[in-house]
């Protein structure tokens, strides 16, 4: 089954279309990821309207770009930056009057989603597993104890950090309560997904074009992550932009992101982190070929 999946994130808006059989995706036929960040701002509780205009913009070229690709199935979804806002009503209606019905995930769906995508994409044991989505406006983790699936997303995102001013002590303090639950299930392996964990994998290659086949898999060291931390702490903003491997509307809020893999590897004692390509857009994907909506999970209050 073909099916479109536009993911609208805090930071990015993107878009994958994809043929997907027996739970899998088998092909990609189209991505598109452009800049948006629908989260300026978002410690204000408020989608400003100009960010809103810019992501509508980017929805309305999506759907064109769909159109003649024989899609069964479009599936929209927002994630943290909308989920949290208190206008979010505006922005739903004005992706509506460019055609697109958007759902709005909670934090826990957002979770199980990107933990489908990565056992569709990698071939991993789901004991002592623990995956981990690194966004703009909020980090899921998902791990297994005790035969349940257990799924949480707290409010630390590169975009927030980044706006909030946080230091490593404040996003320390934010990650533990999670990261504390996490550690009673003797995690062994995690695995990252999401655009700070790609962006590192692609740093550490000096990747002068990205390249999806090299980035999904690749192992990050804590090592890796260290030496990432100190490079953008070296350099101006201006420099940063001109870093191999890191695309230049990120450069603003890459060390923020790089903070929070390494102090989740730190608190966790992870030696290394798997990167995955296959994200919440494959799971959205698996999702929407399935036919169901949402499978049940424990949820970890």
């Amino acid at each position: 089954m073909r099916v479109a999946i536009i993911d609208i994130g805090t930071n990015s808006t993107r878009l994958l279309v994809a043929d997907v059989h027996r739970e899998k995706v088998e092909r990609v036929v189209h991505f598109d990821l452009v800049t948006t960040r629908l989260g300026e701002g978002i410690g204000s509780g408020y989608l400003h309207k100009e960010a809103i205009a810019r992501t509508c913009e980017t929805l309305k070229h999506y759907l064109e770009r769909i159109h003649p690709l024989q899609v069964e199935r479009v599936v929209a979804a927002a994630t943290s930056a909308v989920r949290d806002a208190r206008n979010r009503e505006e922005f739903l209606e004005a992706a509506r009057q460019v055609g697109l019905e958007v759902a709005v995930l909670s934090g826990e769906e957002e979770a199980y989603l990107s933990y489908l995508g990565v056992r569709g994409g990698l071939e991993v044991d789901a004991a002592g597993l623990v995956v981990m989505d690194v966004g703009g406006g909020s980090t899921e983790f998902i791990w297994q104890r005790e035969g349940s699936l257990f799924c949480r997303s707290v409010n630390v995102g590169a975009v927030r950090m980044t706006e909030g001013g946080h230091d490593d002590a404040a996003i320390s303090r934010l990650l533990s309560p999670t990261l504390d639950q996490v550690r009673l299930s003797s995690p062994r392996r995690l695995v990252g997904v999401g655009g700070t964990v790609t962006t590192c994998a692609a740093m550490v290659q000096k990747l002068a074009v990205y390249d999806p086949a090299r980035v999904h898999g690749f192992v990050l060291s804590r090592a890796d992550v260290e030496d990432i931390v100190d490079i953008l702490s070296r350099c101006t903003p201006e420099e940063r932009r001109r870093l191999p491997g890191l695309q230049p509307e990120r450069a603003d809020i890459i060390t923020a992101g790089v903070r929070i893999v390494r102090l989740v590897m730190l608190e966790l004692d992870m030696p290394s982190l798997q990167v995955s390509e296959a994200d919440i857009m494959h799971g959205l994907a698996i999702q929407a070929a399935s036919g169901v909506e949402r499978k049940s999970v424990v949820i970890y209050q």
